[in-house]
């Protein structure tokens, strides 16, 4: 691909200039990303990442090899992204204003939520949240959010369903970003893990991650924590953070965020050059960037992780994508 380079350079300048941002009819705020090209995936290897990320175990290491091979990939159009996470208030402005009822709701099966009794008594390998429970929804998640938080315990189908009300109240396409198109968005013309750089051990400055602030809600699991505290021991404020170069706020930290694709562990081996978009067909849907209980490995620009399409869970959320007429 002798055109890769070129591009790949053009790209990576981009971001310099300041971020072309427009505002919606709900208030729900957009940067223009360029069209152009990075490198998806990874290929650190395991021994790279034993080095910045020593507590974890081998097999956590080698689950990772989804990401891999590194891989070039063309971005041909330019996209707006939201310049951050959807928000409890512009979520709860999509429900009052459309009828729509959230899936976790509509089948009564409720969300997961934050227990102290849970994380106390569960067993080792039990899940770290409570849930399903009709206690817990976006609401509810079961700890305070004001506002401003991320919404959190969506399913795919409801994330698809406020993209397909606002296409149909503005007139042009809103979806979820396909896989490429948010990597893309979150290394922002960069090549390192994390959107501002390799090092794990300063990501309290730039994003809202399992760290000291949350150790006291899971001692187990405090030798795997960031060592500074961010004040945040659950969700916080959008835009909390310093931005990427893009001016994108929380691409990695505070919640989940669906994209669309259908999950396939080897798909980058076969992938599309330009605008890949996923498999045909699978049960899974995949989610990135971390969330304020992902562990540092976790919320690297390549890291993939996954879930079903009804899923709802106390750590997932939104990003929307709004396309741009050619």
């Amino acid at each position: 691909m002798t055109w890769g380079m070129s591009l790949l350079a053009q790209a990576q300048s981009t971001p310099t200039a300041s971020p072309l941002v427009s505002v919606n009819s709900v208030g729900m705020k957009f940067v223009r990303i360029p069209a152009g090209e990075f490198m998806m995936g990874s290929n650190e290897t395991v021994a790279s990442l034993q080095a910045d990320f020593p507590q974890l175990e081998v097999k956590r290491l080698d689950e990772l090899s989804d990401e891999m091979p590194l891989h070039l990939v063309k971005i041909s159009r330019a996209f707006d992204l939201g310049q951050t996470e959807v928000t409890r208030a512009q979520f709860e402005q999509f429900l009052n204003l459309s009828g729509y009822v959230p899936e976790s709701v509509r089948d009564k099966t409720g969300g997961y939520g934050y227990s102290v009794q849970h994380d106390r008594n569960r067993p080792e390998k039990a899940d770290a949240f409570a849930g399903r429970d009709p206690a817990y929804s976006w609401k509810t998640p079961g700890f305070e959010q004001a506002n401003d938080h991320p919404v959190v315990n969506i399913t795919w189908h409801d994330a698809m369903a406020m993209a397909k009300w606002l296409s149909q109240k503005e007139g042009v396409t809103y979806r979820l970003p396909t896989e490429a198109e948010w990597e893309y968005a979150c290394k922002a013309g960069t090549q390192t893990r994390f959107p501002h750089g390799n090092d794990p051990q300063t990501l309290t400055k730039w994003a809202n991650l399992f760290d000291a602030a949350a150790t006291p809600h899971w001692q187990r699991w405090q030798d795997k924590a960031l060592p500074g505290n961010d004040g945040h021991a659950f969700t916080s404020p959008v835009a909390s953070y310093p931005p990427n170069a893009f001016g994108l706020y929380d691409m990695v930290g505070n919640a989940w965020e669906w994209v669309s694709d259908h999950y396939a562990e080897n798909y980058y081996k076969t992938s599309p050059a330009i605008d890949p978009q996923g498999p045909d067909a699978g049960h899974l849907k995949v989610r990135r960037g971390g969330s304020w209980h992902t562990w540092p490995i976790y919320a690297r620009c390549s890291y993939r992780n996954i879930n079903a399409p009804d899923s709802r869970y106390t750590l997932l959320g939104m990003r929307l994508l709004r396309e741009v007429a050619p």
